[in-house]
């Protein structure tokens, strides 16, 4: 009979928590948990109060068989992230230490607590702990923050990773950065994929929600390029935009993304006039989780224009479901996606040959593309490869 004896206590620090609502950080959470296997490890997950409901009135509740630890942040701006991973994992290093546990693991996602991360360390190091660290990507690369901003981003994630005891990426694009870097730190470092669904949508072309919604945005299946993902300028949103208007396909351009109260969207309409172009179609955002599923299934093509770096979550999702992908040629995207997709460039008309080219594509070209991809995520990027990955690591 197997041995249920928890020898493993795991603290999760730098998610909003769970049960996840949006985000890659927050979905990595909820696998994990739900997809448990080894019950020798007792998971510990810090979230935000505002989070959910049930963070908002309890201090402590299960969830998943995790323990959550519910955490209030005061409304101060952008600080407001650094001082919840503050404040949770105070506590989560308080809790462990009422717990008695032995050999506690503190795993903190990205890096935004940079100038505390010796002090957290040293209590950790007391405790007979170990602090475990995911850096995300480049955030100091994204153009969304001011340089002041920036520049704390790089100095944060230079004193997280020299107080680390390991550093987990999940790209190996960013553990070799990690490694040349701050090479003279000589951080200890592991490759974990991000993980991604790999079932296909429940709902057919036949269901009343499926067609309610392609009628109401006057879309057709398999005619539309598709892109899903955080309206912010990193993304490349001005290229493919104005690549695809210089283009000459009939298809439409689909894109699902949150542009309320967005400044960049109307710096963007100004600078390429898109609102003049009836094939360029802003849907809002897609909750409904089967039902993106169908939208990804059935779109024509997908852009992917993120370049600041890690494995980024709707890439795995667009290579698991949508037949043919095309990436900027970046490191990040061509190591998760190998020849599973087309690369493009910023480069003026790159992108707008591409999108021409694939006017003439027969069946056979998209289905090698698609093959391809779909062999990439079985091998590497299912969450159950993953969970099995991360178990053997905490309690290795």
């Amino acid at each position: 009979m197997a041995n249920n004896k928890i020898i493993q206590h795991v603290y999760i620090v730098g998610s909003k928590g769970i049960p996840a609502n949006y985000g890659g950080f927050e979905t990595f959470v909820e696998k994990l948990t739900k997809g448990q296997k080894n019950k020798q490890i007792k998971y510990h997950v810090a979230s935000r109060s505002d989070n959910s409901e049930q963070a908002g009135k309890q201090k402590h509740f299960e969830y998943n068989g995790a323990d959550v630890f519910s955490i209030d942040v005061p409304n101060i701006g952008s600080a407001q992230a650094i001082s919840y991973d503050y404040k949770a994992l105070k506590e989560a290093i308080r809790i462990s230490k009422q717990n008695q546990d032995q050999h506690p693991i503190f795993y903190v996602l990205a890096n935004r607590i940079g100038p505390f991360a010796k002090y957290f360390a040293k209590e950790i190091h007391a405790l007979g702990g170990r602090f475990y660290l995911n850096p995300d990507g480049h955030e100091w690369a994204r153009a969304k923050w001011p340089k002041p901003v920036r520049k704390y981003w790089k100095y944060s994630e230079k004193k997280m990773v020299a107080a680390a005891d390991l550093i987990i990426a999940d790209n190996p694009e960013i553990e070799k950065y990690i490694k040349k870097e701050y090479s003279s730190f000589h951080p200890r470092t592991t490759y974990i994929a991000y993980g991604t669904d790999v079932k296909k949508s429940k709902l057919s072309n036949k269901d009343q929600k499926v067609r309610d919604w392609f009628n109401k945005k006057k879309i057709i299946e398999n005619n539309y390029f598709l892109v899903v993902g955080r309206f912010v300028p990193e993304n490349n949103y001005e290229t493919m935009i104005r690549e695809f208007i210089a283009s000459r396909t009939k298809k439409d351009f689909v894109l699902v993304t949150n542009i309320e109260k967005n400044k960049f969207y109307n710096q963007l309409k100004q600078r390429t006039h898109f609102d003049q172009d009836s094939r360029v179609k802003f849907v809002g955002t897609v909750y409904d989780q089967e039902l993106l599923k169908y939208i990804r299934e059935n779109a024509f093509a997908y852009f992917h224009g993120h370049e600041v770096g890690g494995t980024n979550p709707s890439l795995l999702e667009a290579l698991s479901m949508t037949r043919l992908n095309m990436l900027i040629d970046v490191s990040f995207n061509k190591a998760v996606a190998k020849d599973g997709a087309m690369y493009w460039t910023k480069v003026v008309g790159n992108l707008t040959a591409q999108i021409n080219e694939t006017e003439i594509y027969d069946e056979k070209r998209i289905a090698d593309y698609t093959k391809a991809a779909r062999k990439r995520v079985a091998d590497e990027f299912t969450w159950e490869s993953i969970i099995t990955k991360y178990e053997g690591l905490f309690v290795s």
